[in-house]
């Protein structure tokens, strides 16, 4: 899960992609990125940490052009946490070329053997999106008419890449002294959408992750881009488009709509907040009917995913709904923070309990999601700890099972508190009285109401389905043991830089 920006403008795009990046902060707080381009010459600048961080004012300005994409990144399982992973990612043959990538693959190794040995070009980091961008840049050589590019050509080169690839990649690029690319996989997991604006001097165009990107920085949604789609919009402003993939499908990843987008966000026609209302009601129904001598007093989220979910389900119930735990914002999510260890710890920094709404009540806390169980098992304690007689925990997803290899950071069946736990197991783990789920038929349903042209999602961390092909019990061993080796560096570095700082490990 990662933020990707493209823009081409009449004017400089710096500020612009700052902006939109802030906008898709939610989206990856490891690392940012922004490359422009200034005729053929790039300027780039990225590091380590948020938006707000990464950037300065002498930044800024050296970050000068009309075109430029820009990158928010979130590490996936095993991956490194440096400078070196950062994107967007460059390579200067053969035409010059800059990618930021939001997904992740599942052929990477399969990949790295091919660049090496067959197409003779070098990857310098771990990262699948540098793998994408070196096969990009070598489908582009093959299919150049010698020493310049065309549309056809660049279209042809992205039909290379869907042939090779596997898994799950929405990308932006550009290529020197030609224009910005963007493209989807043929599965159409990762969102992208387009928007422009009819500026002063002309049409400006912008892709972007969400379509809350473009609402912010005053864009007009055109359209997603469709799967296996590629957009083109050259130097001049010109836009060509064109289906790079054979016999592609639209398949969304379901959990954008549970947690990763921003509620205010429509993706794939879908409204993400609309789908949390939706899927509010169902949790709310199957409570009620399957559970109908149950007391519950009051309704309260945990902030701030779940808030149109617990909404809806107090209102099935007809239970009272209250806010009963603040959060601070300037807490990351948990959810995508490297380390157990650093997961629990910063729970209660992120959310303080309000006594007067929990003392002497059965409450129901409503999340989105349960994955690791290790921020629930600490909400719980912390409502008891307020003086709840009774606590209750509802999902507004089904269990997360499954690992997810499409670019979200639950990698390893282990790690996940559902793997081989009924509901009343999990209750006991994480120390509530009960634990309710959603259906996934209903799930799928509450989203596929709001666009009943979409037919399939890909749901593989509920139910299993790896609708890419290529992930074999192999493969999720791999990523298992790389996991943990990574966990391992991560503590490693996080210990030096300690030790670097002068802070004591001994307390």
């Amino acid at each position: 899960m990662c933020g990707i920006v493209g823009i081409v403008s009449k004017s400089p795009v710096n500020q612009l992609l700052y902006d939109g990046l802030t906008v898709l902060q939610h989206r990856g707080q490891d690392a940012a990125g922004i490359v422009t381009a200034d005729g053929r010459t790039f300027h780039m600048h990225k590091n380590k940490g948020l938006v707000r961080d990464v950037f300065r004012t002498r930044d800024m300005r050296n970050l000068t052009g009309n075109m430029g994409i820009a990158h928010c990144r979130y590490p996936t399982a095993g991956s490194a946490s440096s400078v070196a992973e950062s994107q967007p990612f460059y390579v200067n043959s053969p035409f010059g070329i800059v990618l930021g990538h939001n997904g992740n693959l599942v052929n990477t190794a399969e990949l790295q053997r091919e660049l090496f040995q067959d197409d003779l070009r070098h990857v310098n980091t771990s990262s699948d999106s540098e793998v994408l961008l070196n096969v990009l840049a070598h489908e582009l050589q093959m299919a150049a008419k010698g020493p310049r590019l065309d549309p056809e050509s660049i279209f042809s080169a992205v039909a290379g890449v869907h042939r090779r690839a596997r898994g799950a990649y929405a990308i932006v690029a550009m290529i020197a002294g030609y224009g910005m690319l963007a493209f989807r996989d043929p599965h159409g997991i990762r969102p992208l959408v387009i928007g422009k604006h009819e500026s002063e001097n002309g049409v400006e165009f912008m892709v972007a992750s969400e379509s809350v990107a473009l609402d912010t920085l005053g864009f007009t949604m055109m359209r997603d881009v469709a799967p296996g789609e590629a957009i083109l919009v050259d130097l001049s402003g010109n836009f060509f488009s064109r289906q790079c993939a054979v016999n592609p499908s639209l398949n969304p990843c379901i959990f954008e709509y549970v947690y990763l987008a921003r509620p205010d966000s429509v993706i794939d026609g879908i409204s993400v907040y609309e789908t949390r209302a939706r899927m509010g009601r169902s949790l709310g129904e199957q409570i009620k009917r399957d559970h109908p001598n149950i007391e519950i007093d009051v309704v309260i989220p945990i902030p701030d995913t779940s808030r149109p979910s617990a909404v809806e389900v107090a209102q099935v119930l007809g239970v009272k709904y209250r806010e009963g735990f603040v959060k601070n914002r300037y807490i990351g999510r948990t959810f995508i923070m490297p380390g157990q260890d650093q997961r629990k710890k910063s729970v209660r920094q992120k959310l303080n309990a309000m006594t007067i709404e929990f003392r002497g009540k059965n409450v129901l806390l409503v999340d989105d999601s349960i994955v690791r169980g290790t921020t629930s098992k600490e909400i719980v304690q912390m409502a008891r700890d307020c003086g709840a007689k009774k606590v209750y925990f509802a999902s507004a997803a089904p269990p997360v099972r499954y690992p997810n290899v499409y670019g979200i950071d639950m990698p390893t069946r282990s790690e996940l508190i559902a793997t081989g736990r009924d509901a009343a197991q999990i209750a006991e783990a994480i120390g509530a009285d009960a634990v309710f789920y959603q259906d996934l038929s209903d799930l799928i349903e509450d989203v596929k109401a709001c666009n009943p042209a979409i037919k399939n999602f890909d749901a593989s961390c509920f139910d299993g389905n790896y609708i890419t092909g290529g992930v074999s019990a192999e493969y999720l061993a791999g990523i298992e043991a790389n996991r943990q080796d990574g966990e391992t560096r991560g503590n490693e570095e996080s210990a030096a830089n300690q030790l670097d700082l002068g802070f004591s490990t001994v307390d």
